[in-house]
């Protein structure tokens, strides 16, 4: 069984190669995603419920592809330390993504890698985001809209982890702001962006079909 840390750098390996995340918002995303397997760093699932939400997470890591879990949008999730712990240890996602520190925190304690997402609406906002890093690192930050890329600069002067931008991302030009401003990577439910694949070498997503 891999542990966090090989699971957290089995990720951000597969980043490299492939720099779009599908965020996936309904179930029938799901069949188009692994569809794409090979060319997504990874899926971030923003739909489901305790019900169902194992059967997603063994699906996609069957087919070895990373996935987190937004624990704001899967129904009956309990984010204190028995929840995370459950998570962890039953439904073993990669990991999770929050907008709260407190749950970084827990879920480092529980060996879940950890997404921080962050909403960016003014100046005050990078304060914020320096100040909450300071507290506790998470593994990843996820920043967004993407739709500032050029904040993506910013906040890099002030950390050295892996950024993923994401939100308000509606075609292909989008995404190239983001990763020539920094990011690691993008995330978008927009599935038509998924079929783009990001040449680091050429600078340029090429469609697929």
């Amino acid at each position: 069984m891999k542990s966090r840390k090989d699971e957290g750098g089995s990720f951000f390996d597969r980043l490299t190669a492939h720099r779009m995340v599908a965020s996936i918002k309904e179930p029938k995303q799901i069949e188009l995603a692994l569809s794409l397997r090979n060319q997504l760093g990874g899926v971030f699932l923003l739909t489901g419920h305790i019900g169902v939400i194992k059967g997603y997470v063994d699906l996609f890591k069957t087919h070895q592809v990373p996935v987190f879990l937004h624990l704001d949008k899967i129904g009956g999730l309990c984010t204190d330390t028995h929840g995370l712990d459950y998570l962890a240890k039953a439904i073993k996602p990669t990991g999770i993504i929050t907008t709260k520190t407190n749950v970084v925190k827990i879920a480092k304690k529980v060996g879940l890698i950890s997404i921080q997402r962050f909403f960016l609406v003014d100046t005050e906002g990078l304060d914020n985001i320096a100040k909450s890093l300071l507290q506790i690192e998470p593994d990843i930050v996820e920043i967004m809209p993407a739709r500032i890329p050029e904040v993506i600069g910013e906040i890099k002067t002030f950390t050295s982890l892996p950024i993923i931008s994401g939100g308000l991302m509606f075609e292909r030009s989008h995404a190239l702001a983001c990763l020539d401003h920094g990011a690691t990577a993008v995330s978008s439910s927009k599935s038509e962006l998924w079929r783009e694949i990001y040449s680091a070498q050429e600078k340029r997503f090429c469609s697929i079909g």
